[in-house]
């Protein structure tokens, strides 16, 4: 069933109208966007589970281009967490990468169109980049810090973007966060100058940059929804009159 609902919902990306749904848009703009890029033409109607797709290019949405890419990633992301950082150990690594790739549900997921290897994909690099940062406590500032700091940040927003469990991740994030600024403060050789300068590029980095980064998914949504569609009832009759195709469109609306 889920299928047939995020297949619909990257139809509607394709073919640019409007819809309303509870989760956040980046999962299934990628999912239309790597349809798009296949060659599907957002025709296939999505009724029910299990309709034949017969002619229609469902491939990229499906597997090859995005869900599978995607998932193809996750061993290779425990792997780097596991081997690099955590247990240092590479017996340690290859089990868990091992485990991870030959579990059933893992398999099973990256097979369909679904929302749930972009959403792992974003947890997991949002995992491995806090813990690299984490890795570079020793020369903060540098180039590689900076880089692991705001690519946390990104990951954050593409987590939060795709699904809103990756809350989780953001908490798992922000409670890192405090424990690393915590000891920080305690650090009596640090000026409260250069406290102030790690304190302010986690808030870049953490909050400003994937708040920014969230709104612009929105604003992406916004503008390719451009046509009346199914979710029009949901919003203001002055937002409708902006939708191609609604009755309401380039009508005058009294506030």
């Amino acid at each position: 069933w889920d299928e047939t609902h995020f297949g619909k919902m990257g139809s509607y990306y394709i073919n640019r109208t409007f819809f309303f749904d509870v989760h956040p848009p980046l999962g299934k703009m990628l999912i239309g966007l790597a349809g798009y890029l296949s060659g599907y033409d957002g025709t296939f109607p999505f009724q029910k589970p299990g309709d034949r797709y017969e002619q229609h290019n469902y491939v990229g949405m499906r597997g090859v281009r995005l869900c599978r890419l995607v998932s193809s990633w996750l061993a290779f992301l425990c792997l780097s967490i596991q081997m690099l950082e955590l247990s240092k150990s590479l017996p340690a690594a290859l089990l868990t990468a091992f485990i991870l790739i030959f579990d059933t549900g893992c398999i099973t997921l990256s097979q369909y169109i679904l929302l749930d290897p972009i959403l792992m994909f974003f947890l997991m690099g949002a995992v491995l980049s806090m813990v690299k940062c984490n890795s570079c406590a020793d020369r903060p500032f540098s180039a590689s810090w900076w880089f692991w700091l705001s690519l946390t940040g990104v990951s954050l927003a593409g987590a939060m973007g795709v699904k809103f469990v990756g809350l989780f991740v953001v908490l798992l994030v922000g409670l890192n966060t405090i424990y690393d600024l915590w000891d920080l403060l305690g650090n009596l050789s640090l000026s409260l100058v250069v406290f102030g300068k790690h304190l302010l590029a986690r808030v870049l980095c953490l909050i400003v940059l994937p708040l920014a980064l969230y709104t612009a998914m929105f604003a992406v949504h916004f503008a390719v929804l451009n046509r009346s569609g199914p979710g029009d009832g949901f919003f203001s009759s002055a937002f409708q009159s902006q939708l191609i195709g609604n009755n309401l469109h380039n009508v005058s609306v009294p506030e």
